[in-house]
């Protein structure tokens, strides 16, 4: 059985309980889009997590916003939907009345949910640790790279070793210390390539041969007046324009449905996050 999965905390939160309750003997990674324009094979063997649903897949876990009506999964269909901080949360509340042994990855799941929400201290964002900082190296807007061996590398670590352990391993140690040491050069990237409007700060990176590696969360800390982000970037083989947006994590005045905006132009999310995919000629 594969799962069908995005490279991020949630993500990897699935595999892991998955694991341990389906026979899975292979993990695809892929970006939510390649789902939603039916580039990516599915069938009734695959379960599909933390991605949009697809009608041949046979089981799937989501929380994100269904915005259209012609990806609504049928009546009865196996797995689970619904509002929820992560689609973890949702995995976990499926399997554990029937496996009650999943509660030692609570603190797991809590903290996936945590991530995935963006319900985070300051703390959290300028110095990070444990499961969110483990989120922070794999989160493919952090610009680390390598995510296909990182990920399977996470995968089994996680699910057999306490999160102290985890971050004190040399592969988490290496991408941790690339975020520190380019936490000044990504945030003055920030700075130049910024714009407030009204309330909005629209960061964008296209005019960079590469984009730092950094926190994507630091740009709330230099732009406190802000309470959405929107950042703009090249996608693959600069084709199309990628935009993600998100609530401050620290002004949360905010009432915009970011899902659903960006569920006009294509893409999808939830309330408090989402992205799409532009044409490079009209972005």
């Amino acid at each position: 059985m594969r799962l069908v999965t995005r490279p991020d905390l949630d993500g990897l939160t699935c595999a892991v309980l998955l694991s341990e309750c389906e026979g899975i003997d292979a993990v695809e990674l892929v970006h939510p889009q390649s789902v939603t324009d039916r580039r990516v094979d599915i069938g009734p063997a695959d379960i599909i997590a933390n991605l949009p649903y697809h009608p041949s897949c046979g089981m799937w876990f989501d929380n994100h916003l269904l915005t259209d009506p012609k990806a609504m999964p049928p009546t009865g269909f196996r797995g689970r939907y619904g509002k929820a901080s992560s689609a973890a949360r949702l995995v976990y509340e499926h399997y554990l009345p029937g496996r009650p042994g999943l509660s030692r990855y609570e603190t797991l799941v809590t903290e996936t949910d945590r991530l995935d929400s963006a319900q985070l201290t300051l703390e959290d964002v300028v110095a990070p640790s444990g499961y969110i900082l483990l989120g922070l190296t794999l989160d493919p807007r952090t610009g680390l790279g390598g995510l296909r061996e990182y990920f399977d590398f996470l995968l089994a670590a996680v699910r057999e070793r306490p999160v102290e352990e985890v971050v004190a391993l040399p592969e988490v140690g290496e991408r941790a210390a690339r975020m520190r040491e380019q936490d000044h050069v990504f945030r003055e990237a920030l700075l130049a390539c910024s714009r407030t409007d009204a309330n909005v700060v629209v960061t964008d990176f296209r005019s960079l041969d590469a984009i730092p590696v950094g926190n994507r969360f630091l740009v709330f800390t230099l732009f406190p007046e802000a309470n959405v982000g929107l950042r703009v970037h090249w996608g693959p083989g600069r084709e199309k324009v990628a935009i993600s947006g998100g609530r401050s994590i620290f002004n949360r005045t905010s009432g915009a449905n970011l899902g659903v905006l960006m569920s006009l132009y294509g893409g999808g999310g939830h309330a408090g996050a989402g992205a799409c995919l532009l044409p490079s000629a009209t972005a």
